[in-house]
């Protein structure tokens, strides 16, 4: 299923496996052309960057990407099979993950691929304990080189420890990437909170159900998206509050996603404002709120540039609320301000 004929930017589908689930991709496939090419099967690419409809496979396994639906899908890093790459000294290496009897047999070659195995063994020996203690267990871990993936209970897995190097080891020129069933039939909630605070306080016990995204943002992105204007027609469908959140569930029939829809709406405190929607246009509306939140807040309302941001940062779920009352608490202490958003049913904040 080729995308674009034009081999100058590596931009093609390669192969489609629907049976296996695999996708055989160049790094220049820009993710939405993977996602609906693999929509004609029921499948799609898990991960997915708000910037999904120019961000390229390349890019999301050079900074391991996640996006709104790695909540239910994993990062990058998760959803890749195997690499091929061409080192800094012009070899081409195809790597994946070995089991112990492959493993052994590869390594004890004299090519370039061999020696390369048998240097990352050694690092997994020699700092396996270390990074079994030490790296942590949080759903957004994507800073650094993942080795973690190199040892034994993973497979070592080289191409995932690959993942997130951002091509310090080495250029991919292609990636066998894993796909998954898409839910069909997608609802989408949206809860209103007094702040972001409380809203980071419930995602715990929001994630108690079985949701497909939890994405967060607050009344500083909207009070930006109305100073711009940004996508301001699209806000009067948020319920009232300052900070917000939403839920996204779904399933291969309407009936099942509904049940499930009704029963999360049935299991919120008393008090939570709510706004249940199931046809796509208007959630395609709210989520475009959600993705507005890089440009709403790149200028201030007076027009003057914003400084850099906290770019993501993530802790555990459990973690959120607090988290952000003492970030927040930073910033009024050295006198800066902010818009929280991000993936907050992941524990990310930008």
């Amino acid at each position: 299923s080729d995308v674009c004929s034009s081999d100058l930017h590596m931009n093609r589908i390669l192969e489609l496996d629907p049976v296996g689930r695999t996708a055989r991709v160049q790094p220049g496939v820009v993710l939405d052309d993977l996602r609906r090419a693999a929509e004609a099967h029921g499948l799609t690419f898990g991960p997915d960057p708000a910037t999904h409809a120019w961000c390229t496979l390349g890019g999301m396994i050079g900074n391991n990407s996640c996006g709104s639906h790695a909540l239910f899908a994993g990062k990058t890093v998760d959803n890749v099979e195997r690499l091929t790459l061409v080192t800094y000294d012009g070899e081409s290496l195809e790597v994946g993950a070995w089991t112990p009897g492959a493993q052994a047999a590869a390594t004890t070659g004299e090519g370039r691929l061999a020696g390369v195995l048998r240097d990352l063994q050694a690092i997994a020996d020699e700092h396996g304990d270390l990074i079994r203690a030490r790296f942590p267990q949080i759903p957004r871990r994507v800073s650094g080189y993942n080795l973690d993936e190199l040892l034994p209970e993973r497979g070592f897995n080289v191409a995932r420890a690959l993942v997130g190097t951002e091509s310090t080891c080495g250029v991919v020129t292609e990636a066998v990437v894993r796909l998954i069933p898409s839910p069909q039939h997608r609802r989408l909630v949206v809860l209103g909170y007094p702040d972001i605070f409380i809203a980071a306080d419930a995602v715990p016990s929001l994630l108690r159900h079985r949701l497909l995204a939890l994405e967060g943002f607050d009344g500083t992105l909207v009070d930006h998206m109305r100073a711009r204007p940004l996508n301001v027609e699209h806000l009067e469908l948020l319920p009232p509050g300052r900070g917000w959140l939403l839920a996204e569930l779904g399933a291969d029939d309407p009936a099942s996603a509904d049940a499930l829809t009704d029963a999360f709406i049935a299991d919120l405190p008393a008090g939570v404002e709510w706004r249940r929607y199931a046809d796509a246009e208007r959630q395609g509306r709210v989520w475009l709120i959600r993705e507005s939140g890089l440009g709403a807040t790149a200028l201030l309302p007076d027009g003057t540039h914003n400084r850099e941001g906290w770019e993501d940062a993530a802790v555990a779920p459990a973690d959120l609320g607090r988290y952000l009352r003492a970030l927040t608490e930073l910033w009024a202490e050295f006198g800066y301000g902010g818009a929280w958003y991000g993936h907050f049913g992941q524990g990310c904040v930008h």
